[in-house]
């Protein structure tokens, strides 16, 4: 390819320019993604399951004739992997638990359907922690390391998304978000990632966590990327009661400079725990925008810290109410899970209707500011990735529980329901990724793409890829 990429490496919207102008072959790309997830560098733990080689020559026959035939889809030929708690059809659904070991859903969950109607070809399962909520180390498939180093985490719960993303095994991959789950790993792993608005994705055929904070998400190498996944996913589903009947209009890349937009920089709470670097990186993004053309205002959400708290109670509280039929097999779960799940149910009503009342609360707080700023921008999350063997974030020098910090700033957009877009934006001196994050109004989804992709076109942090792993470990998951 005359840019050097490859088509394991190639964006998804490089490879349907590829196959447009002719000058890639669908049956070539997926046959390189196929033996990218099958090969001896894939670490254990991160592809849980491969679709059958066949299975995917089939589906570049048609996409060869489509393009060939001018009817070609929106995504048409496209490899992208989906999160073991979002069902595919005849491919084994196991939420990351072994007691779901032997789950093969019937039919695909909403989000994966549309995605194939609209000629993307589903490649791999992909891991997560147990029922996006468990410990770092899956008891069951083990452990997915930081692809920037090999003894730290890649953040959960979409643990395989972010590994197999940027360690360029594919161009697109499904995460689900209930406190962070498609951004931290995105933020943690140099890659970039949506929660779009609350009911603009259908959760249909998800393996539900919190019926309040759950979230499908887009996870791609760009925002651009997120965008092309967002327009194939959104839209109404009867079949989902948080669903919501509003149109999507696609990011038309129309935006040429960020004249006339305000961004506002939130600190407060948002930058009370933070590492230096990670702030250092926040505000040379912030430049960045600004070069650009927009505005940058200092903002803060004083009610924010009450999100971070109130949006763990309902996370716990609504699990252990989703899950209570497993409490007979308590030893068979993942012990993370486990008390997670345990948490919730020693939590008050009382207490879990005030998180309630309270989320009206934040947003009003949160649309003030929107009414002056077109967008909101924070740090991605106050540290860079935690060592495995301890989960520790080091905040210039002192080491901070994981649970404690990693999401403060990624809990507001699931408390609110807003949009949030999270995008690499250096590294520390580590060489470890960091990230930003983009706040909108309600359904201001591609709006945050399109100043997402202005951003990206002014760095190139989300084309830095990680080095191969220096030892193959070539054990699949079974």
């Amino acid at each position: 390819m005359s840019d050097g990429s490859t088509p394991t490496t190639c964006s998804a919207a490089g490879l349907i320019d590829g196959y447009r102008s002719g000058t890639l072959d669908p049956s070539k790309v997926l046959e390189a993604c196929h033996d990218s997830l099958s090969g001896d560098g894939v670490e254990h733990g991160v592809v849980l399951a491969i679709v059958d080689a066949n299975g995917l020559q089939q589906a570049a026959g048609v996409a060869r004739r489509r393009w060939r035939d001018g009817t070609a889809r929106p995504l048409e030929g496209v490899p992208f992997g989906v999160k073991d708690i979002i069902a595919t059809e005849q491919l084994r659904t196991t939420g990351g638990a072994s007691i779901l070991a032997d789950s093969v859903p019937r039919v695909d969950a909403t989000c994966v359907a549309r995605l194939r109607a609209d000629g993307a070809v589903l490649v791999a399962k992909l891991a997560t922690s147990e029922f996006a909520a468990g410990h770092s180390t899956n008891a069951t498939f083990g452990s997915v390391s930081n692809p920037w180093d090999a003894d730290r985490w890649t953040g959960g719960s979409s643990t395989g998304s972010g590994a197999a993303l940027a360690r360029d095994l594919l161009p697109l991959a499904l995460g689900t978000d209930t406190g962070g789950s498609v951004r931290l790993p995105s933020a943690w792993c140099g890659t970039t990632g949506l929660k779009a608005t609350s009911g603009r994705v259908p959760r249909t055929g998800v393996l539900p966590l919190s019926w309040t904070l759950d979230h499908v998400g887009p996870m791609a190498r760009s925002a651009r990327d997120c965008g092309l996944m967002l327009a194939s996913m959104a839209g109404f589903d009867a079949n989902d009661a948080t669903s919501v009947k509003r149109p999507f209009f696609p990011a038309t890349s129309s935006m040429r400079d960020l004249e006339g937009v305000r961004i506002g920089a939130v600190t407060g709470w948002f930058t009370e725990i933070c590492d230096s670097e990670v702030e250092a990186a926040w505000r040379s993004g912030l430049d960045v925008l600004e070069s650009a053309g927009a505005t940058v205002v200092e903002v803060e959400l004083p009610s924010a810290h009450l999100a971070f708290e109130a949006g763990w109670e309902l996370l716990f509280a609504e699990a252990a109410s989703l899950h209570e039929a497993h409490l007979d097999r308590l030893n068979e779960l993942d012990p993370g899970f486990v008390r997670r799940m345990l948490q919730g149910r020693f939590l008050l009503a009382v207490d879990y209707l005030r998180a309630m009342r309270l989320r009206s609360l934040v947003l009003d707080e949160a649309l003030v500011v929107l009414d002056d700023v077109d967008a909101l921008c924070t740090i991605g999350t106050p540290g860079t990735a935690p060592r495995l063997d301890d989960l520790l974030v080091d905040i210039d020098g002192t080491p901070h529980p994981m649970q404690q910090v990693h999401s403060r700033a990624t809990m507001f957009g699931n408390f609110t329901g807003l949009p949030a877009l999270m995008m690499p934006s250096g590294f520390d001196r580590k060489g470890m990724p960091t990230a930003l994050q983009l706040i909108g109004r309600p359904f201001d989804d591609a709006y945050l793409i399109e100043v997402g992709a202005l951003f990206q076109t002014a760095t190139d942090f989300h084309l830095a890829r990680p080095a191969p792993p220096s030892n193959h470990l070539t054990e699949k998951a079974p």
